[in-house]
């Protein structure tokens, strides 16, 4: 710590610096380079058992905190507020599989479409580009509040705001790119807005929202015109799976260290479901006009149309199955009792 050129400087030292944390750590990067793992695991800097953080002030974990920094009373001190167990693994992931919708598309695959076909997927990219923003700028409001100590999840949520700027700006582009453009937006997921609660908001949006919307980019070969498509499916699915692990951990850390609070997990998730089970701009595959465009891409054009619904139906039944199948992950595998209607119609019974 000492610097040669003060060693032998009398009165000289670093008193000032209150050293009082750990020193002496020595890392070496591995073939992943140096991760927050190697960190958390080889110093005591990555020591978050306390259930509760420190004082609300803006201090790094593991630093001393000025007697003069001020409070930021917006922070969440409940660990379980905020925790993912793999929010760390998560955040590496994020950064190591970025890319870019410039230059990893294959755009010169796209062809002219017929009519029918383009304006549909013109419909859909419209939808999406709408929803995207919702999905940034929600996390993006509830950074500042994650404290210091669980900066992880911070950390995570950085990288899901650049993975939906990413998602809105590919296909805002594809809606662009091939002679037809952005079409008439609806309402849009306006019930997230209220969110007011880190919980609620992963319930919402990551649960739910990220789940049902994986499930469909996962079946994107059923509704791609092209490999440009594909890939745009393929990737935006391999970045909402991230989004979507953030919020089946958090959401299992509350159940399995606060499990009184069950009943508010059912309570919000009795909201979205019920949005869900309806026609409404909420969701994709029961929108009248994000469903009918969907029929249309996944039937080869509006003559196919019967064909497509059939395809839509079995999309609907994966994401619904899916997303109970996280729930029983969860600790809430009894909502299958409690799921609205309009969802529940879709499970497979029980073994």
């Amino acid at each position: 710590m000492t610097s040669p050129a003060f060693v032998d400087v009398p009165g000289l030292n670093f008193d000032w610096l209150n050293l009082d944390t750990e020193t002496g750590a020595r890392l070496q990067a591995s073939r992943r380079g140096l991760t927050l793992e190697q960190i958390n695991t080889l110093t005591r800097y990555g020591v978050v058992d306390l259930d509760e953080a420190g004082a609300p002030v803006f201090k790094p974990r593991g630093a001393v905190a000025d007697p003069r920094s001020p409070r930021h009373a917006r922070q969440y001190r409940s660990k379980a507020d905020v925790w993912s167990e793999s929010a760390m693994l998560l955040y590496e992931e994020a950064n190591q599989r970025q890319w870019s919708s410039a230059v990893d598309i294959p755009w010169e695959t796209i062809q002219p479409l017929p009519d029918d076909l383009e304006w549909a997927m013109c419909t859909l990219c419209t939808f999406l580009t709408q929803v995207e923003f919702i999905a940034g700028d929600l996390p993006g409001r509830f950074m500042e509040q994650v404290h210091p100590d669980h900066f992880e999840s911070q950390l995570f949520l950085g990288t899901q705001i650049m993975d939906e700027s990413r998602h809105l700006d590919v296909f805002r582009k594809r809606a662009l790119v091939n002679g037809g453009g952005m079409v008439d937006a609806g309402f849009g997921a306006i019930n997230l807005l209220s969110v007011d609660d880190f919980t609620e908001m992963t319930a919402l949006l990551h649960l739910v929202g990220e789940g049902f919307v994986q499930t469909l980019f996962r079946m994107g070969e059923l509704i791609a015109q092209n490999e440009a498509e594909k890939k745009i499916f393929r990737l935006a699915a391999q970045d909402e799976s991230r989004h979507l692990a953030f919020g089946v951990t958090h959401m299992k850390y509350v159940m399995d260290t606060e499990p009184w609070r069950k009943e508010e997990m059912h309570h919000y998730l009795d909201i979205q479901e019920g949005a869900l089970a309806q026609s409404q701009q909420a969701s994709l595959t029961t929108n009248p006009t994000t469903g009918e465009a969907l029929a249309i891409l996944a039937g080869g054009g509006i003559e196919h149309i019967d064909e497509g619904f059939a395809k839509l139906l079995l999309m609907r039944k994966r994401q619904v199955n899916e997303y109970m199948h996280r729930l029983e992950v969860i600790g809430l595998g009894d909502r299958r009792e409690r799921m609205a209607p309009g969802l529940r119609e879709f499970l497979d019974p029980v073994n």
